[in-house]
């Protein structure tokens, strides 16, 4: 009875080893995934701009992102969770061939938390300047801009979308790696 134990966790511990190198290689590819929604919602938003003409081609409106300093932290934000997630790539590769790095794991989580906060600040405030830019605010006097400047506000409002994705992408990070250490 006792051999047949024995037998029954011997035959789990491989598994283990190869479910934990599978979510350790989940990890990476989320990673180049945030990577990718960081990096175009940055590029996205910090090359939009839109010039209209008013009466006479002399005299032009112009709307750019840096109009707005909201606009302007979102994306210096997106960048550095960007290139922080570049950063990381290594410390997560690493734990794809040493999966028993327990205190780089809890340094990934620490950090992985602080640049969610961050990513969730600047798209959030981003969030509120593009609402407002669709729909005004007749209460503060505020104007909805994007009757006239169309294009400009696709392009501000589509840059959401990538750090929006990078955010649920960073909580599956901190859950999948609580999850690895949970194991430990």
């Amino acid at each position: 009875m006792e051999g047949s134990e024995e037998h029954g966790e011997t035959s789990k511990a491989p598994l283990s080893r190869g479910v934990s190198k599978g979510v350790f290689i989940l990890d990476v590819i989320l990673r180049f995934v945030a990577i990718i929604g960081t990096l175009a919602s940055a590029i996205a938003m910090g090359t939009t701009n839109q010039t209209l003409p008013f009466f006479t081609q002399f005299i032009r409106f112009k709307a750019q992102y840096s109009d707005l300093p909201t606009l302007t932290f979102f994306v210096v934000a997106n960048s550095i969770v960007c290139a922080y997630l570049i950063l990381s790539l290594p410390l997560s590769i690493v734990h794809v061939i040493r999966s028993r790095a327990k205190y780089s794991r809890l340094i990934l989580i620490f950090f992985d938390a602080a640049m969610l906060a961050l990513v969730t600040a600047g798209a959030s405030a981003a969030a509120a300047i593009v609402y407002l830019a669709h729909k005004g605010n007749a209460r503060a006097n505020w104007l909805a801009i994007c009757q006239q400047f169309d294009s400009f506000c696709e392009r501000i409002s589509g840059s959401l979308i990538g750090s929006f994705a990078a955010m649920v992408v960073l909580v599956l990070l901190i859950f999948l790696s609580a999850i690895a250490l949970a194991r430990r």
